[in-house]
C-alpha cells in the first residue's frame, strides 16, 4: 500500500512500532514459557533444592520498562492523533454528501463531482462530510484517513497528497444492500494539470458535473434571496432577529441560558430546528427549512460564513443557513 499523503508514513510508523512491541513480546514470553516448561517439567534433573520466591530488580525491570513503553506510545499516538484531526490553516474545504451509494464532492469553485475527487499534489484539503441516509464512512487507505459521515452531524478529515495517481476510497462502514459499491477515486494531479483540470471545469465524461458553474456561495446567495432571509437578518441587529454578520466563531447566548460557539453544525441545527436555539432577546419567529437538501444547507453554510470578511456589511450571496423569518441565528 502506497504512501502517498503527508500523514501516511507517520501512521505507518507508529503502526509497524506496534507489530513490532507485539512480536517482541509475544516471542520473548513464548520462548520463557517454552524454555521453563521443558527445564522444569515433571522429572527433570534439576535443583528444586532453593527455589527464589522474589526478584525486586527482575520485577521492576520487566514492570518499568513496559510502562515507558506503553506510556511512549500513548504520547505518539495522541500527538499523531491531534495532527490528524487538526487541519492546516490553509486548507481548502471540500464539501462531502454520503448517500446510498455514492459520494457526492462540492469544491468552492462550484464543481460538483460523483464517486471522483481531483485535487493537487502538495495542497492541504478539509473534507467537511455529513449523511443524507444512513452512517457512512469515508476511508482513503494510501492516505491512512477515515471518518464516519454521519446523517445531521458535521464531521472531517483532512489530507494532503505527496504524489500523483490514482487512490481508491471506500465506504468503510456497512450501509445497506450496495456497500461494496460505494467506492470511488481520488485522481491526485500536478499543481499544473489541475489548473488545466479547473480551467475545463471538470473532466469529460458522466461522473463530473460542473452544473451551474455557481459558487456554493453565490448558490447560497440565490437560496437567501429566495426564502428573503435578509427581512430579518439584515446587517445590523434588528428587533426581530439578530445580524449574521461575522457570525462564524462568535459565542451564541440562548435563551435558556446556554452558550455555545457559531460553526457549521450549529448553523445546520438552526436552520432545521430553529425551536431548540432561540437566541437570548429575540423572539422565537424562525420557522423550519427541512426541506432544504444537505447540499443547499452547504450553501448556506458557505455564504453565511463569507459575512465575517465583509466589513461589517451583510454580502448579497446566499446560504441557506439561515431562514427568512429565523430568531435561531446569532
Amino acid at each position: 500500500m502506497p504512501e502517498a499523503s503527508t500523514l501516511a508514513g507517520q501512521s505507518d510508523a507508529l503502526f509497524f512500532t506496534l507489530v513490532a512491541l507485539s512480536v517482541l513480546f509475544t516471542v520473548g514470553v513464548g520462548l520463557a514459557l517454552i524454555i521453563f516448561a521443558l527445564r522444569y517439567r515433571r522429572g527433570a534433573n534439576v535443583d528444586r533444592s532453593r527455589p527464589i520466591n522474589e526478584h525486586h530488580l527482575l520485577e521492576m525491570t520487566w514492570s518499568i520498562i513496559p510502562l515507558c513503553m506503553g506510556l511512549g506510545i500513548f504520547v505518539w499516538g495522541a500527538i499523531l492523533f491531534a495532527q490528524f484531526r487538526q487541519p492546516p490553516a490553509n486548507s481548502e474545504e471540500i464539501f462531502v454528501i454520503g448517500k446510498r451509494w455514492m459520494w457526492h464532492f462540492q469544491h468552492l469553485n462550484g464543481i460538483r463531482e460523483m464517486n471522483e475527487l481531483h485535487v493537487p499534489v502538495g495542497k492541504p484539503f478539509k473534507l467537511t462530510m455529513i449523511s443524507q441516509d444512513v452512517i457512512h464512512d469515508m476511508f482513503i487507505p494510501a492516505f491512512r484517513v477515515h471518518q464516519d459521515v454521519i446523517p445531521g452531524h458535521y464531521t472531517d478529515e483532512w489530507f494532503q497528497a505527496t504524489e500523483p495517481g490514482k487512490f481508491h476510497f471506500f465506504c468503510s462502514q456497512y450501509c445497506g444492500t450496495n456497500h461494496s459499491s460505494m467506492t470511488g477515486y481520488v485522481y491526485v494531479m500536478t499543481p499544473a494539470d489541475y489548473e488545466e483540470w479547473l480551467r475545463r471545469g471538470g473532466p469529460e465524461g458522466e461522473t463530473v458535473t460542473p452544473g451551474s458553474k455557481l459558487t456554493p456561495l453565490q448558490e447560497g446567495q440565490q437560496l437567501w434571496n429566495d426564502k428573503a432571509c435578509g427581512t430579518c437578518h439584515g446587517p445590523t441587529d434588528s428587533p426581530r432577529a439578530p445580524s449574521l454578520v461575522g457570525l462564524f466563531g462568535r459565542t451564541v447566548h440562548l435563551a435558556n441560558g446556554r452558550t455555545l460557539t457559531a460553526d457549521v453544525q450549529y448553523v445546520r441545527d438552526a436552520i432545521l430546528n430553529p425551536e431548540n436555539y432561540p437566541v437570548a432577546g429575540y423572539p422565537q419567529t424562525m420557522p423550519s427549512y427541512k426541506e432544504l437538501t444537505e447540499e443547499q444547507i452547504l450553501d448556506l453554510v458557505a455564504y453565511i460564513r463569507s459575512m465575517g470578511a465583509t466589513g461589517g456589511k451583510a454580502p448579497q450571496t446566499a446560504s441557506a443557513t439561515t431562514a427568512a423569518t429565523g430568531t435561531a441565528i446569532k
